[in-house]
């Protein structure tokens, strides 16, 4: 995109759509635009994906290579009886039968969701319950530990699909390697539809259980868009995007916008190390690299002496996701790398990239950049059943969105009541809070509730703090995302006790290792603090807002609705 108002004059969602190639008899499906099309247009040679292995091997796909092994995986759930509509959910990190088993799924016509395989059992058993989870894909540690304690639970789970050897499965679960060994590789691609459900995936909210969000076939038109002109893939182009297959990000950037690009994607199953990753980047010779404001700021922590002992040259573009990136970290990559990072915004609920920083246009540091061309959005501001348009420069409000860009999310899944709540006045409410500046940037403000963002991870509170109840010392709780340098914000817990409980250093640890066990480290409270009373409405609702301002020396605000002691 070489002139931003020129594309938004010019380009709308029927251009991007001309981008795909469709089936043949006008159907759409997503492993078909990322993999099959390259090989029919003779582009099978070129590699596909290119994996670091964390011990050090390597391994790399062709786009042929990668027909064929999406072609087994899809053969092989026919085999077991699994036909278009098949729920696969995914405990991998990033190892090749990840994306065997995402694009093989799709080709079935199944849904694909990823799971992070950081989380815990009770994270992992409540996604798969509200999914009606067919088929996992797992280690079998992570299958062992998690899931088949409670497997019985389950009816709908038929097939436990164990990436080990052979040696590794048991009674209940399937050896993948060795079953795929067996299955020919030959598959008719499922004539699926551009509003045919392709994808699952899972946020939190403030209250409640987690929501799956349910994407289309047709998502894949801003997939690919986005890829183009939002992170500037080019032919030739070596892609690493970092982020986990669990997240949306693992899943629309870490596979989607790549492949349907047609350009090599960099996969290091290895987790964050300031050396490698410097190291990879100039072995690997990256072109393009998309990464999250936490590893940002890591890499700032380790000095530039790191960076400078390597060639990073080749590197052209630099994106940031997950989270705001702050602008210290911009003017940081400008000096250090020749060029800044560019951030952008989007959510699980808008599959891709929706405002972005582009090549083409001045980095505004902090700013989340302008939106998409075909992509309507605005600043407004709720009143009753309407919404009004704030054109004001720099007012603060909700962050919303014109309905109807392909990667929508089409519901949350069996909660038709949630997703209509969504939408106002023919806007899609984001639940963020930003502003406009005079020159059409956008800015981020802060949540309109209290999702905690903690190293890109969408965390909600009501999760924690069940479990966090789950405790015999603990009759209430309460948790918060408090700032923190690495990860942007760290989650707090509050806890008030039953009686014949006493507060000490030791419970205080017993309850941080009670939550770590049961959701995980990357969900659990890292600090917790145990309190006489808990700050609630007279109706019961417990203040979280009010506990984040008193213990960030905020101002209190409105607390007319505060429970008053006794």
């Amino acid at each position: 995109m070489a002139d931003y108002d020129r594309a938004c004059a010019d380009l709308n969602w029927d251009d991007f759509r001309d981008w795909l190639d469709y089936l043949p008899s006008g159907g759409l499906n997503i492993a078909f635009e990322a993999v099959d099309r390259h090989v029919a247009h003779g582009r099978g040679d070129h590699e596909a994906i290119r994996w670091l292995g964390k011990s050090g091997e390597t391994r790399s796909y062709s786009y042929a290579d990668l027909k064929r092994e999406t072609d087994r995986f899809a053969r092989f759930l026919s085999d077991l009886g699994h036909g278009p509509g098949v729920r696969v959910f995914s405990l991998l990190g990033r190892v090749p039968e990840l994306y065997f088993a995402a694009l093989g799924t799709l080709k079935a016509g199944g849904v694909f969701c990823p799971l992070f395989s950081a989380f815990g059992p009770e994270p992992v058993r409540s996604r798969m319950t509200i999914g009606k989870a067919d088929v996992l894909v797992a280690r079998a540690r992570d299958y062992a530990k998690k899931v088949a304690p409670w497997r019985a639970q389950m009816p709908d789970l038929k097939h436990v699909l164990i990436t080990e050897s052979p040696d590794e499965s048991g009674a209940d679960t399937i050896a993948l390697a060795a079953a795929l060994a067996r299955t020919p590789a030959q598959f008719e691609l499922v004539e699926t539809r551009a509003e045919d459900m392709a994808l699952l995936h899972f946020t939190s909210g403030t209250t409640g259980k987690p929501k799956g969000a349910i994407h289309v076939h047709e998502a894949v038109v801003a997939h690919n868009a986005t890829g183009r002109i939002a992170l500037d893939l080019r032919p030739g182009d070596i892609y690493w995007c970092t982020a986990d297959p669990g997240w949306v990000t693992g899943t629309s950037y870490g596979i989607i916008a790549p492949l349907t690009n047609g350009v090599t994607m960099l996969v290091d199953e290895a987790e964050f190390d300031a050396r490698r990753w410097y190291e990879t980047l100039e072995r690997e010779r990256v072109t393009v690299w998309y990464t999250a404001p936490t590893a940002i700021r890591l890499l700032m922590k380790s000095g530039a002496e790191i960076a400078k002992a390597h060639d990073l040259s080749r590197l052209r573009f630099l994106a940031s996701v997950g989270e705001p990136l702050n602008p210290e970290a911009v003017v940081w990559s400008q000096k250090l790398f020749g060029r800044p990072f560019h951030d952008n915004w989007w959510q699980t609920e808008t599959g891709g990239i929706m405002i972005a920083n582009y090549a083409s246009m001045d980095v505004k540091p902090g700013s989340m950049g302008k939106p998409l061309p075909a992509v309507e959005a605005a600043i407004v501001e709720e009143n009753g059943d309407s919404v009004r348009v704030l054109d004001t420069a720099n007012a603060p409000g909700h962050l919303a969105l014109r309905p109807g860009w392909p990667s929508m999310f089409r519901g949350y899944l069996d909660e038709e009541k949630r997703y209509a709540a969504c939408f106002k006045g023919g806007w899609y409410l984001s639940g963020d809070l930003a502003m406009r500046d005079e020159d059409g940037y956008f800015w981020f403000v802060g949540r309109a509730d209290d999702v905690i963002k903690s190293a890109g991870h969408l965390i909600g509170p009501f999760e924690v703090e069940s479990a966090l109840i789950e405790h015999p010392a603990v009759a209430e709780a309460a948790v918060i995302g408090i700032p923190d340098e690495r990860a942007g914000e760290i989650v707090k817990g509050y806890v008030t006790l039953h009686q014949g409980f006493q507060s000490s250093p030791q419970l205080n640890k017993e309850l941080l290792g009670h939550v770590r066990s049961r959701l995980g480290a990357a969900i659990a409270p890292r600090l917790m603090e145990i309190v006489d009373d808990l700050p609630r409405t007279r109706s019961g609702k417990i203040m979280r807002r009010l506990l984040k301002a008193r213990e960030l020396g905020l101002p209190e605000g409105d607390i007319s609705t505060l429970e008053k002691p006794a």
